[in-house]
């Protein structure tokens, strides 16, 4: 049994972790992370980049557990480390060393060894120090260093960035970011080779962080379209989406229920819904200045209440360049849940029977549309199209909106954000809409203000119906 787990420790990572370090027990989503990382390791992908939630171990083995390996596999590889600072570098440095010294590691990789003093300085002898380390007889070795400090000699065949941020203080400072991505560009890319590969691992805290920036740049890895592309890998921390090769939990499942399990997830995200969304869920949000900056809450199933009516709220698109935004939901006295959306800048001929599909599908009771620029026109042909469906109970009605449009939206974003309640997953299950009520600035050029918009207007038709009750009670 030992022989043949040595044998496969060669080759595989997860193998070589067990072997390493016996007391590793690892979760599922850690076997399918080690798979990634072992075919990392044997040259099928060049550029990778994981995002991980804290404390689910992903510098175990990005950072500790792959330089060894890959050094054993191939002790001529020159492999370069990178963390936030030099103490941090350090640190990584001297757990790799152990893990090379071990008796373990030698049974598995004979060939792979350090110096078994401390060298400082070349002096016709292998380096073995806090930033550096050469394997003996070979070519190869690994460097550790922090940003802002300095990979000169040969060059880097196996680029590692592990937390290159050390907290969300310094990710948020625009002067860090930048500094972090002018390292990159003036000291870490002048190493690399045609053949070198580039791992990034690390919580996001900050759309425009380094992997943001490389993202925007050089895109997603394609086979056909974009070869040199990145790999990207994210593991949230409460599952969100269709079941994936590296990540098969169903939705609304805890990445690591046994350690954090989700109770303690949600109460996190209620807490603080923008920081979870960055650190837990690899979504990082610009929080400076954002109209909806709380975020919001989150239901599976709605909740018995007292009072519930399904309704609509549709904004045509008022020019060319605008989107229409309907938005379908359930007013309680509670708050109003989301049920499902349509947004899009595609024309009428499309956007009104497919509203008329929606309303129909939803058996919506009560539709209203703004007759702003053809909303009343908009709205009879959807009502044809309606009663051609078979849909007598849905009910229309129009007015002109003739409050101003900024005033609107940001007068009333703190109801908007108490009295909405999206569906869990709204993100995946209505992108186009999210990223215009997330990304949506307080001020400043917004590309678009018709999501905002319409999901005032859902708030604004709830208020003027309490009103009208509380004002029958005085006759």
């Amino acid at each position: 049994m030992k022989e043949r787990l040595t044998r496969e420790s060669r080759s595989d990572l997860l193998r070589f972790t067990l072997s390493t370090m016996p007391t590793f027990r690892p979760a599922d989503f850690h076997r399918r992370y080690y798979n990634v990382l072992t075919d990392f390791a044997h040259g099928k992908i060049r550029k990778l980049m994981v995002f991980m939630p804290p404390q689910h171990g992903k510098s175990e083995g990005s950072t500790r557990r792959l330089p060894a390996f890959i050094l054993g596999d191939n002790p001529d590889k020159k492999v370069a480390i990178v963390s936030y600072n030099a103490p941090k570098a350090r640190k990584f440095n001297r757990e790799i060393q152990r893990i090379i010294d071990s008796e373990e590691y030698h049974d598995i990789f004979p060939e792979t060894s350090l110096n078994a003093s401390n060298v400082t300085t070349v002096a016709g002898s292998w380096l073995r120090n806090a930033d550096e380390c050469e394997i003996v007889g070979h070519r190869g070795g690994f460097k550790t260093v922090g940003v802002g400090g300095a990979l000169t000699g040969e060059p880097v065949d196996v680029l590692i960035m592990d937390d290159i941020y050390k907290d969300a203080k310094t990710t948020w400072s625009p002067i860090v970011r930048e500094s972090v991505s002018d390292w990159y560009d003036t000291v870490a890319e002048t190493r690399l080779h045609n053949d070198s590969q580039q791992l990034i691992v690390f919580t996001r805290w900050h759309e425009d962080d380094l992997a943001g920036t490389l993202l925007r740049q050089q895109g997603t890895y394609d086979k056909d379209t974009n070869p040199n592309g990145w790999v990207v890998v994210i593991y949230k921390a409460i599952k969100e989406g269709a079941p994936t090769d590296y990540d098969p939990r169903q939705e609304g499942e805890p990445l690591w229920g046994e350690r954090h399990n989700l109770d303690k997830l949600q109460s996190i995200r209620k807490r603080n819904p923008q920081v979870f969304e960055s650190l837990y869920q690899q979504d990082p949000q610009p929080s400076e200045g954002l109209m909806y900056e709380s975020g919001f809450s989150e239901y599976i199933t709605r909740p018995a209440t007292m009072r519930c009516k399904r309704k609509a709220y549709v904004d045509t698109a008022d020019t060319g360049n605008d989107y229409l935004c309907a938005i379908i939901y359930d007013e309680t006295e509670i708050a109003n849940y989301i049920v499902d959306v349509l947004y899009t800048a595609r024309a009428m001929e499309y956007t009104e029977p497919e509203l008329a599909k929606m309303l129909t599908k939803h058996n919506v009771a009560e539709c209203v549309v703004e007759s702003n620029n053809g909303g009343r026109g908009f709205a009879r042909n959807v009502e044809k199209q309606c009663r051609l469906m078979g849909n007598n109970k849905t009910t229309f009605k129009w007015f002109a909106q003739t409050d101003n449009k900024d005033v609107r939206i940001f007068s009333n974003s703190a109801t908007v954000q108490n009295l909405t309640i999206m569906p869990q997953g709204w993100k995946r299950l209505f992108p186009e809409f999210a990223n215009a009520i997330t990304g949506y600035l307080k001020a400043g050029k917004n590309a678009h203000d018709d999501a905002p918009d319409a999901l005032t207007g859902t708030v604004e038709r709830r208020a003027k119906r309490n009103k009208t009750d509380v004002a029958s009670l005085f006759g």
